[in-house]
C-alpha cells in the first residue's frame, strides 16, 4: 500500500508538497505506533489476566490477532523510515534528486513487503469488523453482503499483489495501478458500510432505550466513545480522506496513508482492549438488551383492580422490571 501513493505521485515529477506529506506522514506514523504499542500491552496483560481465571480460548486468539496486528504496523512503519533515511540521507546526491531516487526504486523488494503487510493488516481489521457488526446485530444476514465484498477484497488484493511484485511489474502505471485503486476501493467501502451498519444498530437502539430507561440511561451503553469504538469510525473515515486523494492523484495522499494503516491497527486494538475489559456488546446482550427492553413496557398496561392479590402480582412485576433496567444498565 506505501508503493500506491508512490505510484501516484510520481505519475508526475514529486514537488515539495508530496515530500512534506511523506515527512509529516513519517511523524504520524512514530507518534500512532506508540500509541498502539500502549493499548497492546495493556490489552496483553488483561488477556493473560483473563486467561488464567477463565482458561477461555478466545483470551489465546485475541493475543495471537493482537501480535499479529503489532507485527503487521511494525512491517509497515519501519519501511516507510527505512525509505525515507535512504531517499533523504543515504542517497541525497542521487542524480535526478529525490524524483529519480522515488521513481526508480519505489518498488524496492521491502516495499512491496510493507504493501504486502497493509493488506493483511486490512484482510484482518476487516474481518473483526464483520465479526463485530455480526455480533452487535446478532443476525448473519446483516453481513451477507459485507462478508461478499470481504471475499472481493481478498481476491483483488491477492493478484493487485501479485502483479507488482513480478520483476516487470510498475506499481505505478497500467494494471497493477488499476487494481490498487479497485482494491482500495472495494476494502474502504466495506469499511463504511460495516460502520453504518454498526452505528445504525447502537443509535435505533439508544432510541427505543431512552423511550423506556430515559437520557441517562442510554448515555450508560449508547455513549459516544461506544459508538466511536464499536463501529471503528476512524478507521472510515481516515480511509474515506486516503482514497479521495489518492483518487485525485494528491501529492498529499501519503499523508492520509499514514493515518489509514495506523487507523486500521488501532481500531482494531482498541475493539479487542474493550472485549478484554467487558465493556463490549456481546451476542447474548444484544440479544438480552432487546427481550429487556419489551419486558419494560408490560407494567405501564397493567390495571390496578383493587384486588390485594393484584397488587401483589404488579408490584413484583415491578421489582422485576426495575432489576431487569439495571442489568440493561450494565450492557
Amino acid at each position: 500500500m506505501s508503493n500506491s501513493t508512490a505510484s501516484n505521485s510520481t505519475s508526475v515529477v514529486p514537488n515539495p508538497v508530496f515530500q512534506n506529506a511523506y515527512y509529516i506522514g513519517n511523524n504520524i506514523n512514530g507518534i500512532l505506533y506508540g500509541v498502539e504499542l500502549v493499548l497492546y500491552f495493556i490489552s496483553i496483560r488483561q488477556l493473560v489476566e483473563s486467561y488464567k481465571a477463565t482458561k477461555k480460548r478466545v483470551d489465546i486468539f485475541y493475543m495471537w490477532f493482537s501480535t499479529g496486528l503489532l507485527l503487521l504496523v511494525t512491517i509497515f512503519v519501519a519501511v516507510q523510515a527505512v525509505f525515507g533515511e535512504e531517499m533523504w540521507i543515504v542517497n541525497a546526491g542521487f542524480p535526478g534528486g529525490d524524483a529519480a531516487y522515488l521513481k526508480m526504486y519505489a518498488s524496492v523488494w521491502y516495499q512491496t513487503m510493507g504493501t504486502a503487510s497493509t493488506v493483511i493488516l486490512n484482510l484482518l481489521t476487516d474481518g473483526l469488523m464483520i465479526w463485530r457488526c455480526f455480533v452487535i446485530w446478532n443476525d448473519a444476514r446483516i453481513v451477507a453482503f459485507p462478508c461478499l465484498l470481504y471475499l472481493a477484497t481478498l481476491a483483488i488484493g491477492t493478484t493487485q499483489l501479485y502483479y507488482s511484485g513480478l520483476p516487470s511489474g510498475n506499481f505505478f502505471a497500467g494494471l497493477a495501478a488499476d487494481l490498487g485503486l479497485a482494491y482500495y476501493t472495494c476494502s474502504i467501502g466495506l469499511n463504511v458500510l460495516v460502520t453504518c451498519f454498526i452505528c445504525g444498530r447502537i443509535l435505533a437502539f439508544a432510541r427505543r432505550t431512552k423511550k423506556t430507561l430515559g437520557r441517562e440511561a442510554m448515555r450508560t451503553y449508547t455513549s459516544t466513545v461506544s459508538i466511536i469504538i464499536e463501529s471503528a469510525l476512524p478507521y472510515s473515515l481516515s480511509g474515506i480522506a486516503f482514497l479521495i486523494t489518492y483518487g485525485l492523484n494528491s501529492d498529499i495522499s501519503i499523508l492520509f496513508l499514514s493515518f489509514y494503516i495506523l487507523f486500521t491497527c488501532l481500531s482494531s486494538q482498541l475493539i479487542i482492549l474493550r472485549v478484554t475489559l467487558g465493556r463490549a456488546w456481546t451476542r447474548e446482550r444484544a440479544s438480552q438488551s432487546v427481550s429487556t427492553l419489551s419486558f419494560t413496557f408490560r407494567p405501564t398496561l397493567s390495571v390496578y383492580t383493587g384486588n390485594t392479590d393484584a397488587t401483589a402480582i404488579n408490584l413484583r412485576t415491578m421489582a422485576k422490571s426495575n432489576g431487569s433496567a439495571v442489568e440493561v444498565g450494565k450492557v
